[in-house]
């Protein structure tokens, strides 16, 4: 089931769990940014440790995710996107959390992902700005919390719908995430294995990409950069489809 032809369709909706305490406030941000165009990652680049044997098989969850993500029975489809963007986010940033002393501006002086692949923030006065990565998911973690805090783009009371412009909110929302998981695993994945958390982090973050593709919450070019150059995660996201993890096609 398509995502975007459900849009609308109305709901009775149970109270979402209690959230968690929201995370610290930065200066004003907006709630848009740009992605430059990805450069292939050169030769002399050593391989990431999250692609490399036992690493990447690494995880809680055996076999596809592809069941995992389909839509219950007789529930909303926007219910279940927005139930699922919840714990998502919950997830992550408590993964983010326990790096957060790991991730300073002057260890990660950008939001990089990969080689050649640096996030950009457009400020106030619609430019990019390179920022240090703490800062960018401290701006992305706000955001999105302030959302789900927001009744009218997530609604909790029963008989309320969801906006029009929710899918085009999730969709932004899941780039974000997105971006925070990339950053993690190009910069901080030593930490995780010191952890011993690489099964939980590359389960959540299957599950992620699995649902998002579901969902049509995901671009292409977010994951795989340009064509015929998957850089940073967009390399992992094609090893999980080799090994069967996420779908092919």
């Amino acid at each position: 089931m398509s995502f975007f032809n459900s849009i609308g369709r109305s709901m009775q909706r149970n109270q979402r769990p209690p959230r968690r305490s929201t995370t610290p406030t930065s200066g004003s941000f907006p709630s848009t940014d740009s992605l430059p165009p990805p450069t292939p990652t050169s030769p002399s680049v050593p391989k990431p440790l999250y692609l490399c044997s036992p690493f990447v098989e690494a995880a809680l969850v055996k076999g596809n995710f592809k069941t995992i993500v389909m839509l219950p029975k007789y529930a909303d489809v926007m219910e279940w996107v927005a139930v699922n963007i919840f714990d998502f986010y919950q997830n992550l940033n408590q993964f983010y959390g326990v790096l957060a002393e790991c991730c300073t501006a002057q260890s990660c002086p950008t939001m990089s992902a990969g080689q050649g692949l640096n996030y950009t923030w457009i400020n106030q006065d619609r430019k990019n700005v390179q920022l240090p990565a703490p800062t960018y998911i401290d701006y992305v973690m706000t955001w999105v919390q302030n959302l789900l805090d927001d009744e009218n783009v997530f609604p909790t009371k029963s008989g309320r719908d969801f906006s029009q412009n929710f899918p085009s909110t999730v969709k932004h929302v899941y780039r974000q995430l997105l971006r925070v998981f990339a950053h993690l695993y190009h910069a901080h994945y030593p930490q995780i294995l010191h952890l011993r958390s690489e099964g939980h982090f590359n389960s959540l973050f299957a599950h992620f990409l699995a649902f998002g593709k579901e969902y049509e919450l995901l671009d292409p070019k977010d994951i795989k950069g340009q064509a015929g150059a998957p850089v940073g995660v967009g390399a992992l996201w094609e090893k999980w489809k080799d090994m069967g993890i996420l779908e092919s096609s």
